[in-house]
């Protein structure tokens, strides 16, 4: 599949959207921005609703492929979630189906799978093909998500890379995320990746760069040609001597999804 000419960016004003905002055009992509708030310094972005499905196919219309990132990126109330990301992301399905567009890079997360065991020393990587078990109502829309790419892919011919992202900042900040950190630059790499490979079916990616410290098996999305360059080592010293190493008696460090498979949930008011 040759470099896409535009990509639509649903999300473009959320933290993960503004990196990759400044990122992507340097691997070829002409960004599409769409977000529920305006997008800073953007005046052409288009600024709706994921529920506006009117504005979604027009902002769908013409483009190479999708980018969504948008929707609640945090834990909150089911009817958020359900709103946002469950009914949201199959409005975008919709508006793809209907305009034509057949390609679109998916933002999965590991907490589609967060109450899988996190592998100890020795342990193999986890697999891409081990069973949703998500640790919130987000990781639960998450799950939803993979499977409504997968639906699309088989009914409607729509080619989906779902990414189950780790943590993309500029820098992990603890220590679990010296294993899920994914760098800015690496993300737009498996991005951009994922968005021109050939042939993907719905293919399910984990995405991080290629840390030392890693949990789950990064082969699949090196197939379609994701090379990652950083690694979070580097930050490792420093963050264990402040908050200390992981602790395989500590039940916050027992799954992938930390700390959202233990304590209640904190919704936003």
């Amino acid at each position: 599949m040759p470099a896409p000419r535009t990509v639509l960016l649903t999300g473009a004003a959320g933290g993960l959207g503004t990196l990759m905002r400044g990122l992507l055009p340097a691997h070829g992509h002409e960004l599409r921005l769409f977000d529920l708030r305006a997008v800073e310094g953007e005046p052409d972005a288009i600024v709706a609703d994921l529920a506006d499905r009117e504005a979604l196919r027009e902002a769908v219309r013409g483009v190479d492929a999708v980018l969504h990132l948008a929707g609640i990126s945090l834990e909150s109330t089911f009817d958020k979630i359900v709103k946002a990301n469950i009914e949201g992301t199959y409005h975008l399905y919709e508006a793809a189906r209907e305009e034509g567009v057949r390609r679109i890079v998916f933002a999965s997360s590991n907490h589609a799978v967060g109450f899988t065991p996190r592998p100890r020393d020795g342990d193999p990587l986890i697999p891409v093909g081990t069973a949703h078990r998500p640790d919130t109502f987000y990781g639960l829309s998450k799950s939803f998500g993979e499977d409504l790419a997968q639906f699309y892919w088989d009914k409607h011919g729509i080619e989906t890379v779902s990414v189950r992202i780790g943590s993309c900042f500029p820098e992990p900040s603890n220590v679990r995320m010296l294993s899920v950190w994914l760098s800015p630059a690496d993300g737009a790499r498996l991005f951009h990746a994922a968005l021109t490979a050939r042939d993907v079916g719905h293919t399910v990616v984990y995405g991080s760069s290629a840390n030392t410290r890693l949990w789950w098996d990064l082969s699949p999305a090196r197939a379609l040609g994701y090379d990652p360059q950083d690694d979070s080592e580097q930050y490792a010293a420093e963050l264990i001597a402040e908050q200390g190493d992981l602790d395989p008696g500590n039940p916050d460090h027992a799954h992938l999804g930390g700390h959202f498979c233990t304590r209640p949930p904190v919704w936003p008011h």
